[in-house]
C-alpha cells in the first residue's frame, strides 16, 4: 500500500472510536460550540443507520432534521422514505424522479414521517477538517458500523 494512503488510513480507526464513543445528542439540543467540519452518525439506540460528512456540520445536521427540509436537504429522510415505499433506486427520468415521487401522497407522507423520525434520532459527530480523511472516515464508518442507508451507489 502506498505510504501516503497508509498514513491516511491509520487515522480512521481512532477517529471512528471517537465518533462511536461521543455522547449522543438530539437535534433540538445541538451544542452551541461544535466543530465546523466533520463526520456525523445518526442512530436509533444501538442501531447505526447513516453516516455523513460536511464542511458545515451544524447547518448540515439542521438540514437533515428540519420539518421544512426538502428532498435536496433532508436526504437521509428521503432515503428512508424511498425504502419504506419501495422506491429504492434513483430515477433520472421524469417518471420516478424526486419531484414526481413527492407528488405521490403515499410517498409524501412517508417523507414527512421520516423527517420527524430523523429529528428524534441520536446524533454523534467528530471533527475532521481534512477532506480526504473526511471522505475515508465516512466510508470506513459506514462499512464497519453496517449503516443501512449508506450505499455509495453512483447516480
Amino acid at each position: 500500500m502506498d505510504v501516503k494512503f497508509r498514513r491516511l488510513v491509520s487515522t480512521l480507526k481512532p477517529q471512528l472510536k471517537c465518533l462511536r464513543s461521543s455522547r449522543p445528542v438530539k437535534f433540538g439540543w445541538l451544542p452551541k460550540v461544535m466543530p465546523r467540519q466533520g463526520v456525523y452518525l445518526f442512530s436509533e439506540g444501538s442501531r447505526h443507520l447513516y453516516v455523513g460528512r460536511s464542511n458545515r456540520l451544524r447547518q448540515r445536521l439542521q438540514s437533515h432534521c428540519r420539518p421544512s427540509g426538502d428532498h435536496y436537504t433532508a436526504t437521509f429522510a428521503f432515503l428512508i422514505a424511498r425504502h419504506k415505499t419501495g422506491h429504492r433506486k434513483a430515477a433520472y427520468a421524469r417518471s420516478g424522479s424526486r419531484a414526481t415521487l413527492l407528488k405521490n401522497p403515499k410517498f409524501r407522507r412517508a417523507f414527512t414521517r421520516a423527517k420527524h423520525r430523523v429529528a428524534r434520532m441520536d446524533i454523534r459527530y467528530v471533527a475532521e477538517n481534512h477532506p480526504i480523511r473526511q471522505a475515508l472516515l465516512e466510508i470506513y464508518a459506514a462499512v464497519v458500523l453496517g449503516t443501512k442507508y449508506n450505499d455509495f451507489d453512483t447516480h
